[in-house]
């Protein structure tokens, strides 16, 4: 088991927490992880994702997708109450889990879908106006033009206060 110290990387900087938080829990999990079901996460564009997990035997009544926060939680359970039957070999799975996964700020879950034992769940990150690129416009004239109505506000203002 490795433990790792990441307070020398936390010591200059302030409200980092949730990641440190992250990169823990992702050890953790790590270190833990079941193999059951098996996911695979993509890439669909440059703001689309999508996760598909294998979930063979379970229907859309028998999985529950949560999202918490930060945390998607996808889990499944299989309601075992019908006729017990007898088998020889029993090599599909059908037991209960639960997957987590963490997702990034602004990132929304749009749509999942059940199709031939695959469980696809669409992902897109959504970035506020105030956090997209923005292009400046450049003026014409002198950057002491700006400087100077700068100082004239100072100055009254000064001014004001004496």
């Amino acid at each position: 088991m490795r433990t790792y110290d990441f307070s020398p990387l936390f010591r200059y900087s302030v409200g980092f927490d949730r990641i440190e938080r992250m990169l823990d829990t992702a050890s953790e999990r790590a270190e833990r992880a079941p193999g059951y079901p098996p996911y695979n996460i993509e890439t669909v564009d440059q703001d689309s994702y999508r996760i598909t997990m294998a979930v063979a035997g379970f229907g859309e009544d028998d999985l529950d997708i949560v999202i918490k926060e930060n945390e998607l939680s996808v889990s499944g359970k299989i309601d075992q109450d019908g006729g017990e039957a007898k088998y020889l070999h029993r090599g599909i799975a059908n037991r209960s889990f639960e997957r987590r996964f963490d997702i990034a700020d602004h990132v929304k879950v749009t749509g999942a879908n059940l199709d031939n034992g695959l469980l696809t769940i669409d992902l897109v990150r959504e970035l506020p106006e105030a956090l997209k690129p923005r292009q400046v416009e450049i003026k014409k004239g002198p950057a002491a033009s700006i400087v100077g109505k700068a100082r004239k506000m100072l100055g009254q203002d000064d001014k004001k206060a004496a």
